[in-house]
């Protein structure tokens, strides 16, 4: 685990438009990491949060290119991404990493970057924010993006 994150402290912003974005692999994980999310959000005041869905990892940074264009303010991204047997993990990591990295540089938004990339299933549990889990990166990625808009 990298620890602990560090208390943030969230102002009101109940009027941005804000969207999660989820990968539909590992659907319970995911659900778990887009309710932390939500609940980021609505920390800040923002009540309602647009939930979109896309096949895979590799698709989130399009997805979200697309939801800014069509005029939200902030997003957060989550997803799962195991390790196999093949380099298929590392050029998918390499590949939403970098793509989610440019949209946020090129529209001058802020994204939250809750995908998680794991060797095994049970730490992806730990990170998801379940009741027994030691982290909720769902919640900690909507923080960290609403955190550049203090």
């Amino acid at each position: 685990m990298a620890g602990k994150s560090p208390e943030v402290q969230i102002k009101e912003l109940p009027n941005l438009k804000a969207v999660v974005i989820s990968a539909s692999w590992h659907p319970e994980i995911c659900q778990s990491l887009v309710d932390g999310a939500v609940r980021g959000f609505e920390s800040s005041g923002i009540s309602n949060v647009e939930i979109r869905k896309v096949a895979g990892s590799f698709e989130l940074p399009l997805a979200t290119q697309l939801a800014f264009d069509a005029g939200f303010d902030i997003a957060v991204v989550v997803g799962l991404v195991l390790r196999g047997e093949t380099p298929h993990f590392d050029y998918i990591c390499q590949g939403v990493t970098s793509g989610v990295m440019q949209v946020s540089l090129s529209r001058s938004k802020p994204i939250g970057f809750g995908v998680l990339m794991c060797d095994t299933i049970e730490q992806a549990k730990a990170r998801a924010g379940f009741a027994d889990s030691s982290e909720d990166k769902g919640f900690d990625s909507a923080i960290a993006a609403l955190s550049i808009l203090n």
